[in-house]
């Protein structure tokens, strides 16, 4: 693997510092810097890095630069007496390093207290990692020979085109509140994720040591907690389709800012007009650890779609471990063929603004909290069509789950051919509109319940066959038909006999 020109260091090769004159205005809080760290670099197993020179500047006057290896103190440099200096690094790989991206953060501080943070990734015979930030201005590719690190929000704007070829790894940076670390696909942005059965994408933290050499291996399990969330945010997807959302003053609205990104960012505005609008395509993709809080009781979904027409397609989608919903539809008008949600920390699958589309071939196993189904109608004085359908669906509950659905009086949805199981007495019932609706073509629901005793929907005992074990199923998805997921790669899907 080349070697890419770097910095960091080891255990303090070199080191120089380099007095300059005092600050001249001493009462003035300047602040500190460090600079000449890039953010990436590569080297091959056992070799050496560096020496590389970083500046640090700090005119109140400085006190220390301390770096770390991997969260562990690997040196700490005196620098009282000093508003510049210069420091020179090197770090040799040793064999536990060895193929492996190393995470090291240099922190220099002042007299004021005031700190700047430099993080830098050392590739050792591993796959380069690209960090991203900021705006996608122009059409871009990700290829599975790098890691591509979330450090910011990045959002691919409107007339571009993020292309990621099957077997890539992105990985979210840690951070909440304004640092959470998302991706974006703004109105009129176009995301083409399409992975592979035998390559899928896999969307996670970037605590998560899964590589692309492991998916090209086949080995699609990660080995962080598959109950670990929160650890970044997610990705969004926005479109021009309509939505059915009113003000406080119940006036209609066209188009409104997606929850999880703040009102003074426009490119988090969605809905229009357009049914068949195209946002990309988007299949065999897995997101994992995702929804951090941005907010008090404010966490981002594994994957929103809002206002995103049926121009789209969506295939062959994972959610592991998020700490919001694992999807949620905000409006809009996309189908999803193929699904599994896995310990998702509030509902699992969800829908506002009069969602019209059909969502069918899914699984989803042990919602935390939450129930599998929140089904909410329109929000505002329209209402579009009936094609509000979850169809050919398999729901493990679990001992947390809430709810089977949770639906509002006027939700027009429709929930056939579904089986469910693993669900405790007193935890199965339905709420709100009850699946009554004149709207709606509920039916051909199996559980290998006894009976109805824990209480279901009303007219449940024409809905419900009662006593089918989970090997005679009539509908669903089976663990083979989701072998490319971490659900499926794992064995979890297997073990609870799908």
């Amino acid at each position: 693997m080349k070697k890419i020109l770097s910095l960091l260091a080891a255990f303090g090769v070199m080191f120089y510092l380099a007095s300059c004159s005092d600050d001249d205005d001493p009462a003035a809080d300047n602040g500190v810097t460090i600079s000449g760290i890039p953010a990436t670099a590569s080297i091959e197993n056992l070799g050496t890095l560096g020496p590389v020179t970083a500046t640090v500047q700090g005119n109140d006057g400085l006190v220390s630069l301390v770096v770390t290896k991997d969260d562990t103190a690997l040196e700490t440099v005196d620098l009282t007496g000093n508003t510049t200096a210069t420091y020179e690094f090197s770090y040799t790989a040793t064999e536990e390093d060895a193929s492996k991206n190393i995470v090291f953060t240099f922190t220099a501080t002042d007299v004021d207290g005031d700190t700047d943070v430099v993080t830098h990734v050392l590739s050792v015979g591993a796959t380069p990692v690209v960090i991203v930030r900021g705006d996608i201005e122009e059409n871009t590719t990700w290829t599975a020979d790098n890691i591509y690190q979330l450090d910011t929000r990045v959002t691919v704007l409107a007339g571009v085109t993020l292309t990621i070829e099957p077997g890539t790894v992105i990985k979210g940076n840690e951070g909440q509140g304004a640092a959470a670390t998302a991706l974006l696909v703004a109105r009129d942005g176009v995301l083409n994720a399409q992975g592979t059965a035998e390559l899928p994408i896999i969307f996670t933290s970037i605590l998560d040591p899964i590589d692309p050499a492991d998916v090209a291996a086949g080995n699609y399990a990660s080995t962080t907690s598959e109950t670990q969330s929160g650890l970044w945010g997610g990705v969004i997807v926005l479109g021009n389709a309509p939505i059915t959302a009113k003000t406080d003053e119940a006036s209609d609205l066209s188009e409104i800012q997606i929850e999880g990104i703040p009102s003074s960012d426009p490119n988090g505005l969605y809905g229009g007009d357009d049914e068949n609008d195209n946002s990309g395509t988007i299949s065999y993709i897995s997101i994992r650890h995702g929804g951090t809080n941005i907010g008090s009781g404010n966490e981002i979904n594994g994957l929103t779609l809002g206002g995103v027409g049926a121009g789209t397609t969506i295939s062959n989608v994972e959610v592991v471990a998020n700490a919001d919903d694992g999807i949620e539809f905000f409006g809009g008008s996309v189908s999803v063929d193929g699904a599994v949600i896995w310990n998702s920390f509030d509902d699992s699958m969800d829908t506002d603004m009069d969602y019209n589309g059909v969502v069918e071939n899914f699984i989803i196993v042990t919602p935390n909290t939450g129930s599998a189904f929140e089904l909410d109608g329109p929000e505002g004085s329209i209402t579009r069509g009936e094609d509000h359908i979850f169809t050919e669906g398999v729901i493990y509950g679990g001992p947390d789950i809430d709810a089977i659905v949770d639906w509002d009086d006027d939700t027009n949805a429709s929930l056939n051919n579904l089986y469910f199981f693993g669900i405790e007495a007193g935890r199965i019932e339905s709420f709100g509109g009850v699946g009554t609706n004149a709207n709606s073509n509920t039916a051909n629901w199996e559980t290998d319940l006894a009976d109805n005793s824990g209480g279901f929907f009303d007219g449940a005992e024409s809905v419900l066959t009662f006593g089918v074990d989970v090997s005679s199923k009539s509908y669903g998805p089976t663990a083979a038909d989701f072998a490319w997921s971490w659900a499926g790669n794992s064995g979890a899907l297997e073990a609870l006999g799908l």
